[in-house]
């Protein structure tokens, strides 16, 4: 009886090395995903909704890294002031928001 419990021990053992590495491997690829992959769906529905919360005047900044504002917004596009008079139409997925303008800090003082 004992001698039958070993040989299904050692068998088993055998048998369940590579099903374990198998699983650690899933565990690995599930653990990357969460990691990895989450965040960036995090951010893209952030910006979506940015995107579709858009008014007349905001400040945004394109993907190539031109600021401007709002001008006008249509379905799909956007037209963005960037200068006095210079109005560029872009699509709507190139625009981000800028980021906000941090006050200047005094030089240092001597």
């Amino acid at each position: 009886m004992n001698s039958l419990f070993v040989l299904l021990q050692a068998t088993t053992q055998g048998k369940g090395g590579m099903g374990t590495s198998l699983w650690l491997m899933i565990g690995m690829v599930v653990l990357l995903w969460i990691v990895m992959m989450r965040p960036q769906r995090k951010k893209a529905k952030e910006e979506q909704k940015f995107r579709e919360g858009l008014q007349k005047g905001d400040r945004v900044v394109f993907s190539g890294g031109i600021y401007g504002k709002v001008h006008s917004i249509d379905e799909h596009t956007v037209d963005v002031e960037v200068s006095n008079g210079v109005v560029l139409t872009v699509e709507k997925s190139m625009i981000q928001p800028a980021p906000e303008e941090k006050p200047q800090q005094d030089e240092k003082k001597k």
